[in-house]
């Protein structure tokens, strides 16, 4: 797919869009989006309203508007705008022959830009740039300009418009609004039909350049406007504004922090706001900023993806979710699945640290909606949502898809019987106490998590007495078109790790922190008998071997399902939304997988011999659609542990370019999943890390085993393992690492088995 189609490179960190197309709004809006972690402003026009898909989604405002669906709400869009040159109105809509728009974005610093060019009004252009301050994450700064004017007369239209899109039902409701003009500061504040959130989005704004007069107030239904008659200053009108949100999930008092938030902001002005955003980014990059040298549409690719695995996460509390599509739009309630264990967290841990403890401790704070789920469902312990919000109460509907052919409703059983979540949870706790040695934080908050995520699959466990193991019967894995399956290899593995964690760390705090262990066995009311059973379960668990091929099967049946291709299953389709799983999708009797699952496995867990592992990546590939955006980084991290660097790279064209080239589709079986792919964009880190430069991490420390793809000269990242910094560069003839002037230990790894101790400020190359 040529990229020409859809953007235009500037350089390793900008792109710029020449022509706006139709059928890229949804794209556009996702791609170009301004973020923080606290709220997501898509990339739209001012012009635009919720026909082109405008949306500024605000973290920690969950409400149900439709009866059904719980997700976050949208903030009234305090950039509105609308211009009329010589009574005509001028906004760039797809088709409008009068116009011509171009945009650019930053992704170094999230800087959304567009410049918009009259074809009828001589050189009469409208130029604006804006970002959503990581100084102040209540914040999107806005510099709005209208040049050459030469003596034209201009009307404005500026505001607070209550009127946006939802993809689920109105969430606000009893707005109110008012305008000071001593201060130039409008607001609307608005609540949420079920949640009875107050939301309070304010504006304030002052002319650098030209006069106004005839300002009126306008107030409709749901929004607040002022009218603007505009006289040009050397033929330009040059506005600075700021929108700010608050909830009253911030604080007690949205409506005056919003306000005050407003007037600093004008006094501060746009210049000083972006300085103050940017040194923020800047020390962000220092960290995570992975160079790519030789491809320059890849390290645009590369920096893309990591900037919104950035922004979708809400780095400023411990009690918020990363969303699977972050703040880009309300497609999956705003919500956590197991991508973010698996997928999000991963950069954070040996970059952002502190961070990375944030995401783990939103699980301990969710935990009593986890208990609550395990309860309904007749287990004990923590049986974590599938979809999770800020109370870990389940979100997930239990019909999701529609039958696009009968209209009728799909049951799925992603709520119920995808039960690894859990022990997902149990294996990052166990990756970050590797990562940082922070026990504090595994006695204080992950402790408790793995007993209680033990506790569960012992209640969710089956013994097999013919054959004396446990099983693991009626479940779903990563592959989602199968479901109603027994023995998921991935999940089975999975529950023996976390098993043996929990006692791992039992019996360690029981040895080192035996007062702490007494507390917690209280409070959960945790017994001797319960550790016996773990171990039991632990020791007689069922794993699926590898047979005489080497092959392990993905579930129990597996290798008797029709044996075909996605290709094959795509001619069958009667209509092509159809969604392909369970109960009666096209891929529920074959042996066609939507995504990486035995693969899965391996990539967490280094188990295996290399026969295995070449032998299930060449059976499993050609079977898989990869119909979910986590699935190609995985099979490239494999690709990458068995030499194959050109696979490798082929999957990360394919995972890198799922949104940068909009190769996702917005609607699967009659629901909208628009919006960024946060696990994608936090699956290239792994593929780059845990992939081309082979690192991984294990009881034994941590180890390389490098390979670069062709297409690449080099590439060059820094990390944090148990606070000791380093700088790693691969090309294509050596492996170099440098650690830290400032380390105050000395830095213990391999590269290819052989071990290293490197002290501060030093380094090592090794040929390739």
């Amino acid at each position: 797919m040529n990229y020409n189609n859809f953007f235009e490179i500037k350089d390793g960190w900008n792109l710029q869009i020449k022509e706006l197309k139709e059928d890229q709004l949804v794209h556009y809006g996702s791609n170009l989006l301004c973020g923080n972690g606290y709220l997501g402003y898509r990339g739209t026009l001012e012009e635009w309203g919720k026909e082109q898909y405008q949306a500024c989604v605000i973290t920690d405002t969950y409400d149900m508007a439709d009866g059904k669906w719980r997700e976050l709400s949208n903030s009234p869009n305090a950039l509105t705008t609308k211009v009329t040159v010589n009574g005509k109105d001028f906004g760039d809509y797809p088709k409008e022959d009068r116009i011509t728009t171009e945009l650019d974005f930053n992704y170094k610093y999230g800087i959304f830009k567009r410049i918009s060019q009259s074809k009828l009004e001589s050189d009469f252009e409208i130029v604006s740039e804006r970002f959503a301050s990581y100084d102040n994450l209540h914040l999107i700064a806005n510099k709005y300009q209208i040049n050459n004017l030469d003596k034209k007369e201009i009307k404005l239209k500026i505001g607070i418009n209550g009127d946006i899109w939802d993809l689920n039902g109105c969430h606000l409701e009893n707005f109110t609004g008012e305008y000071d003009s001593n201060k130039n500061i409008v607001y609307l504040k608005a609540n949420t039909v079920e949640s009875k959130i107050t939301l309070v989005t304010a504006l304030s704004f002052e002319f650098k350049k030209g006069k106004i007069k005839n300002l009126k107030v306008e107030n409709e239904e749901k929004s607040i406007y002022l009218l603007i008659k505009a006289e040009a200053e050397s033929e330009k009108i040059e506005m600075e504004r700021n929108m700010i949100v608050y909830s009253s999930n911030d604080l007690n008092g949205p409506l005056k922090a919003a306000l005050n938030d407003a007037e600093s902001a004008l006094k501060i002005g746009y210049d000083e706001l972006k300085e103050k955003h940017q040194a923020v980014w800047d020390k962000k990059w220092k960290l995570m900023d992975i160079q790519i040298k030789g491809n320059l549409l890849d390290q645009l690719a590369v920096r893309f993806n990591l900037y919104h695995n950035i922004i979708a996460t809400p780095a400023h509390s411990e009690r918020l979710p990363i969303g699977a599509r972050g703040l880009s739009c309300q497609a999956y309630q705003g919500s956590a699945f197991w991508d973010q264990e698996i997928f999000n967290l991963p950069m954070f841990l040996f970059t952002e640290t502190e961070t990375a403890k944030n995401i783990l401790k939103y699980r301990y704070h969710t935990l009593d909606g986890a208990r609550q789920k395990a309860e309904d469902l007749g287990y004990a312990g923590a049986f974590y949502a599938w979809i999770s919000g800020k109370s870990g109460k389940e979100l997930c509907p239990s019909f999701f898809f529609k039958d696009v052919i009968s209209g009728r409703k799909i049951r799925n059983h992603f709520n119920d019987w995808q039960i690894h979540v859990s022990p997902d949870i149990s294996y990052a706790i166990w990756k970050y106490y590797l990562a940082t040695e922070d026990i504090d934080f595994v006695v204080n908050y992950g402790s408790e998590i793995l007993f209680e995520v033990a506790r569960f699959l012992n209640s969710r466990v089956h013994y097999n007495q013919f054959k004396d193991q446990y099983e693991i019967i009626r479940l779903l894995g990563p592959d989602e078109y199968h479901e109603n399956v027994d023995n998921n290899a991935f999940t089975n593995y999975q529950t023996q790790f976390a098993l043996k964690k929990a006692l791992y760390f039992y019996f360690k705090m029981e040895n080192e922190y035996p007062e702490k262990l007494e507390e917690i066995k209280d409070k959960i009311n945790l017994n001797e008998s319960e550790i016996t059973a773990w171990q039991e379960i632990s020791e007689k668990i069922y794993l699926p071997q590898p047979d005489r091929s080497n092959l392990i099967e993905q579930f129990d049946g597996y290798f008797e399902l029709e044996d075909t291709t996605a290709k094959v299953l795509n001619d069958r389709l009667i209509d092509k939304a159809e969604y392909w799983g369970w109960p009666n999708g096209v891929a529920v009797f074959t042996q066609v997988i939507k995504q990486a699952d035995v693969i899965q496995l391996f990539t967490l867990h280094d188990i295996f011999s290399e026969e295995v592992l070449t032998a299930n990546y060449d059976y499993y590939e050609p079977r898989t659609q990869h119909g979910s955006s986590l699935s190609p980084s995985q099979y490239a991290v494999v690709a990458a542990r068995l030499g194959r660097a050109e696979e490798a790279y082929d999957y990360f064209k394919k995972s890198a370019f799922i949104d940068l080239m909009s190769t996702n589709k917005a609607v699967s079986g009659g629901t909208f999943i628009g919006g960024i792919h946060t696990a994608a964009a936090g699956g290239i880190w792994q593929l780059i890390i845990n992939g081309f430069a082979g690192m991984k991490i294990d009881k034994a420390g941590l180890s390389f085993k490098p390979v670069l793809c062709q297409e690449w000269e080099e590439i060059q990242f820094k990390l944090n393992y148990q606070n000791k910094k380093f700088e790693i560069r691969l090309n294509q003839n050596e492996f170099q690492l440098k650690t830290a002037a400032d380390n105050s230990e000395a830095l213990k790894f391999s590269v290819f088995e052989k071990e290293y101790f490197l002290d501060a400020a030093a380094e090592v190359k090794i040929k390739l």
